[in-house]
C-alpha cells in the first residue's frame, strides 16, 4: 500500500481535490482546500484513509447519500469556497476568449429547490430499486429522499417505486420523470415501450391513487386529471409530457431577468431555440417578438398560451429545425435584438449567421460552458463585443452552470455592415 500525507491546495474540474505529488497533481475525491490528508494512491483512484488536519473551508454535507450517490460532486465545502470554485470553471473556460474579467459573480438560483427529478430503475435479484448512478459507476443507489428537490417533490420517491415494480415485467431499465406543476406532479415513464390497453387501464388507476396531475409513458399521455401548468411571467403554460423545463423556479426566473435587462428598450426580438416560450413569453410583455422552435408540442403549448393570455406584445411562432434551417442574415436583420437558449450542442450554425447579420444585440444563454465559448468566438470573429457574462447556478453542488452572455455588435462593424447592405 502506498501512503501519503498531502495538503489539498485547490479544486479540480470535477469538484476534486487537488494536491502536489511527487510525479504532479494528484486528484483526490472529497478533499476540500486546507485540508491535510493520508491517502492511499496504490490502487487507481486516490482514497482519503484519514484526515489528519481539517480545512477551514470543510463543512457538513447536507445528504446521507453524499459520497455514494453521483448527482452531487461536492458538498463539504462552505459557501464562498464553493461559488467561487463554480466562477474559476467559468473563468478557465472563457480564457480562450481572454473573456474572465467580464465574468461576474455567481447568482445563486435554487430557491425552492429543483422541480423536476428522473429516477432509475432497475429489477433486481430482490425486487425493484429506484435511485440515482453513483458516484463514477453504472450503478444504481437507491434513494428514498433528496434534499435538493422541492417541497413539492418530497413524495416523489415512493411515488416512483410502485410504478417502477408495475413496469419491471418488461425486464428493461426504466427513468421515471417527475415535475411538480401548478396542477400537481406529472409523471412520464421511459423505457418500457408502448402500453397495450390492460396496463394504460392499471396506470390510470395508479395515477388516481397517487393523485397525480397527469401520467404518460415516452410522452404519450395515459390519463391527465388536472392540467400540468406552470407560470411564464403573466402566462400559463401547459407543459408537454416530458418537456424540458428550467430545474429550479428560481433558474427560470433570474435567467429571465437577466435576459430582459440585456434587451433594454429593444422593440422587436427574435427568441431562438424558445422552447415553450420561457422568454419568448415575458419579452412580448413589453416588446414584439418572433419565437422560433423545432419541438412541435412545445410550439403548440406556446400558441395555446399567447392565445388564453391578455395584454401581450405580437408574439408569433415558428416551427423550424434551426440546425438544419438557421435564420439567415436577410431574416436576422429585421430585428433589433436576438435571443439564444439551444441545446448543450450550442448553435454554431445559427451563430455564424449572427455574425453575418446587422443585428445589432445578442443575448445567448447557454447551460454548456465549452460550446458557449465556442459560439462567443464566431460572434467576436463577425464584429461582436462581449460586455458580460452571469454566471446562474441552478444545479447545485454539481459543475453545470448557466451562462447569459451579452454582445454588442461594435459600431465601426455595425456602420460598414449596414453600407454594404444598402
Amino acid at each position: 500500500m502506498t501512503q501519503l500525507s498531502l495538503e489539498i491546495v485547490r479544486l479540480g474540474a470535477k469538484g476534486d481535490g487537488v494536491a502536489e505529488g511527487p510525479n504532479g497533481p494528484i486528484y483526490i475525491p472529497r478533499g476540500i482546500p486546507g485540508d491535510r490528508v493520508l491517502v492511499d494512491t496504490a490502487y487507481g483512484e486516490p482514497e482519503i484513509l484519514s484526515i489528519e488536519s481539517a480545512s477551514s473551508h470543510r463543512i457538513k454535507p447536507i445528504c446521507k447519500f453524499f459520497g455514494t450517490c453521483g448527482g452531487c460532486l461536492i458538498q463539504e465545502a462552505d459557501e464562498p469556497t464553493y461559488s467561487g470554485w463554480k466562477r474559476d470553471l467559468v473563468i478557465e473556460a472563457m480564457a480562450p476568449l481572454n473573456a474572465g474579467e467580464r465574468v461576474g459573480p455567481i447568482v445563486s438560483a435554487q430557491g425552492n429547490g429543483r422541480r423536476r427529478v428522473a429516477f432509475h430503475a432497475r429489477r433486481t435479484d430482490k425486487g425493484v430499486d429506484i435511485g440515482f448512478m453513483k458516484a463514477r459507476s453504472h450503478d444504481l443507489v437507491p434513494i428514498d429522499v433528496c434534499p435538493l428537490l422541492t417541497p413539492g417533490l418530497s413524495r416523489a420517491a415512493e411515488i416512483a417505486l410502485p410504478l417502477a415494480v408495475r413496469l419491471a415485467d418488461s425486464g428493461k431499465p426504466l427513468d421515471i420523470g417527475i415535475t411538480e406543476t401548478l396542477g400537481g406532479l406529472d409523471v412520464d415513464l421511459r423505457g418500457h415501450g408502448p402500453a397495450g390497453a390492460q396496463l394504460r387501464r392499471t396506470l390510470s388507476l395508479d395515477a388516481e391513487f397517487y393523485d397525480l396531475a397527469r401520467l404518460s409513458m415516452h410522452g404519450d399521455v395515459i390519463v391527465e386529471r388536472r392540467s400540468a401548468e406552470i407560470e411564464i411571467g403573466r402566462a400559463r403554460v401547459g407543459l408537454p409530457p416530458g418537456g424540458f423545463l428550467q430545474a429550479t423556479e428560481a433558474g427560470e426566473r433570474r435567467l429571465a431577468e437577466l435576459v430582459l435587462n440585456a434587451l433594454g428598450k429593444s422593440h422587436k426580438v427574435a427568441d431562438l431555440f424558445s422552447g415553450i416560450g420561457t422568454f419568448a413569453l415575458r419579452i412580448a410583455e413589453r416588446a414584439s417578438v418572433h419565437a422560433v422552435e423545432s419541438s412541435i408540442p412545445a410550439v403548440n403549448a406556446m400558441q395555446r398560451a399567447i392565445r388564453e393570455t391578455q395584454g401581450l406584445k405580437p408574439l408569433t411562432v415558428e416551427t423550424r429545425d434551426l440546425y438544419r434551417r438557421p435564420l439567415l442574415a436577410p431574416e436576422l436583420n429585421a430585428y433589433d435584438a436576438v435571443v439564444l437558449d439551444p441545446p448543450r450542442a450550442g448553435a454554431e450554425a445559427q451563430m455564424r449567421a449572427l455574425a453575418a447579420s446587422n443585428v445589432p444585440l445578442v443575448v445567448s444563454v447557454s447551460c454548456h460552458l465549452g460550446t458557449f465559448a465556442r459560439d462567443a468566438e464566431i460572434l467576436k470573429r463577425g464584429g461582436f463585443e462581449l460586455k458580460s457574462i452571469t454566471p446562474v447556478d441552478q444545479f447545485l453542488y454539481s459543475s453545470h452552470i448557466e451562462l447569459v452572455g451579452v454582445f454588442e455588435r461594435a459600431a465601426s462593424t455595425l456602420k460598414r455592415s449596414r453600407k454594404l447592405l444598402g
